[in-house]
């Protein structure tokens, strides 16, 4: 099984997760990644990399299965996290994002090889 550099080998370099990176982001369908430290933490897919990657980064927990999964973990904390909190905490992040017309066959691949702690369900 390849490892995470050769399957991300063709996304963007790693970007800080931040409102000047996503407003650079294309606005082609796409999967995105979502990394700590170098660990991708949460895979996702659109048929606009812009608008979705902002949606995570401004929305909220209902329009967004990444900032309600941050949510809960900033909420582990003591306090319910804020828009604001989820945003900080994506901010210390990096992003990357690969431009394909089939974000839903990458999305997939990706998170059955890197099992994100971040994805809900795990594709048979």
């Amino acid at each position: 099984m390849p490892d995470a550099v050769d399957l991300l080998a063709d996304f963007t370099a790693p970007q800080p997760y931040t409102r000047d990176t996503v407003a650079r982001a294309p606005r082609s369908p796409g999967v995105h990644v979502v990394l700590e430290r170098g660990v991708v933490i949460y895979v996702g897919r659109t048929k606009n990399l812009r608008d979705r990657l902002r949606q995570h980064l401004t929305g909220d927990r209902i329009a967004s299965v990444l900032h309600e999964q941050v949510g809960h973990e900033i909420d582990k904390r003591g306090t319910e996290a804020t828009a604001s909190d989820v945003a900080d905490w994506l901010a210390q992040r990096e992003v990357r994002w690969h431009e394909t017309d089939n974000p839903e066959g990458a999305k997939e691949s990706l998170v059955v090889a890197l099992k994100p702690r971040f994805n809900r369900q795990v594709p048979k």
